[in-house]
């Protein structure tokens, strides 16, 4: 499966999105009312497990999380 797809499904998992159509440009920080702060820490562990990442506390930043396709090339940039 795609990245991207599993990227949009940790985040429908985490963020309990249900079946709401995810795109790369779809805004995230500021956008989605239930991405807050704890949200944030659980999906990045949804994410380290899922994708057998480990993404270190100064790693995080906001730009990361502005669009699905910011999150998206995060986490493929740690697989590689």
């Amino acid at each position: 499966m795609p990245v991207l797809d599993q990227v949009c499904l940790a985040l429908r998992h985490t963020l309990g999105l249900g079946n709401i159509q995810l795109k790369p440009e779809t805004a995230l920080l500021g956008s989605v009312p239930e991405l807050d702060s704890m949200a944030v820490v659980h999906l990045i562990a949804e994410l380290e497990q899922r994708f057998s990442i480990q993404v270190h506390d100064d790693e995080i930043s906001a730009s990361h999380f502005a669009t699905v396709g910011t999150l998206t090339s995060f986490v493929q940039g740690k697989l590689t």
